[in-house]
């Protein structure tokens, strides 16, 4: 299922089909409500945001933030994962992983050599699946989250 995945912008036609979208209920704790995301990010100069489809079908939604976009970004600007999530009934299908290499993608596209990301340190959380795929710790908590990062491989 996972070779088709893109990501969109949203629109008025899709944001209320995104706002829809929903994790598992053991999962809520994990990662804020895309309403709430989209609200965040109107008030963001870093926020970089898509729906996730697989295909035509809408699976998902990432948002990053880009310090290379604020007006008068820093001397060495940052990129960083701030949501991902995948719909409930979508999930287990490596959308996860390939949502992730698009985000590292678009990242690499803009010059980054590294992407960061925190998550819950807790029971059923996203620990496993961001460690399996590279990330680690830098001994940094963001309000009680464990920061990890990301470097990308030189010529990859």
């Amino acid at each position: 299922m996972n070779g088709n995945v893109v990501l969109r912008e949203i629109t008025q036609d899709t944001v209320r089909d995104v706002i829809r979208l929903s994790v598992a209920p053991g999962q809520q704790q994990f990662v804020a409500p895309n309403a709430v995301s989209l609200a965040q990010a109107l008030f963001s100069e870093d926020a970089w945001y898509r729906a996730v489809y697989d295909g035509e079908t809408l699976v998902g939604f990432v948002m990053a933030s880009d310090e290379s976009q604020r007006k008068s970004p820093p001397s060495k600007p940052a990129f960083g994962l701030w949501r991902l999530m995948v719909d409930q009934r979508f999930q287990r299908r490596g959308i996860g992983r390939e949502i992730l290499r698009l985000v590292i993608d678009h990242a690499k596209s803009r010059g980054f050599e590294e992407m960061y990301t925190s998550f819950v340190p807790a029971p059923g959380g996203p620990e496993p699946f961001y460690l399996g795929l590279g990330f680690k710790p830098n001994g940094q908590l963001d309000e009680g989250e464990v920061v990890v990062v990301l470097p990308f491989a030189c010529g990859s």
